[in-house]
């Protein structure tokens, strides 16, 4: 009879790097970052337009519209732009955290709470699995983001030159 060795992981489930991917994937905000092209420039718009009308009355108080247009729209563009970061930093944060853990080949896991921390080492099956999850799922995500940021931060700059020329 052959023997086989079994490795249980004693990970709960809930800590599991997997189906901590799952998990987010599968959240209302950062699902955002699995969706096609167009729904996730869709839902970074509304981002940026429902940003933009809160911003407005602060800046309405500095720059009043009807004397001062350009600068009245690109404050309120240039806030809504600051809370966008925010929330492109949060989702970028959140999914470079779960890939760190899928890349890992030891996962730190806590049984009953933070005083309790253990770890386990992957079997090179579960590694094999999890950096093909990173690669092919989490990094397309990652570099999305990273474009967001950079485009994001090209429209700052445009918005500053063209502040000086106002």
């Amino acid at each position: 009879m052959r023997e086989t060795t079994v490795s249980v992981c004693p990970v709960p489930t809930e800590q599991q790097p997997l189906n901590e991917y799952q998990a987010l994937k599968e959240s209302c905000f950062f699902g955002w970052a699995t969706r096609d092209l167009r729904g996730y420039l869709s839902k970074m718009g509304w981002i940026l337009g429902i940003s933009s009308i809160f911003c407005a009355p602060v800046v309405a108080a500095s720059f009043p519209p009807g004397k001062y247009l350009g600068q009245f729209i690109l404050g309120s563009a240039g806030g809504g732009g600051l809370i966008l970061s925010l929330a492109l930093l949060r989702l970028y944060l959140g999914w470079r955290y779960v890939r760190d853990r899928l890349a890992s080949e030891i996962v730190s896991y806590e049984e009953s709470g933070w005083y309790d921390g253990q770890t386990w080492p992957k079997t090179p099956e579960i590694i094999t699995r999890d950096r093909l999850v990173v690669s092919y799922q989490i990094q397309p995500i990652l570099q999305r983001v990273h474009r967001t940021f950079a485009t994001l931060g090209i429209l700052a700059i445009g918005g500053i030159i063209i502040w000086k020329i106002l």
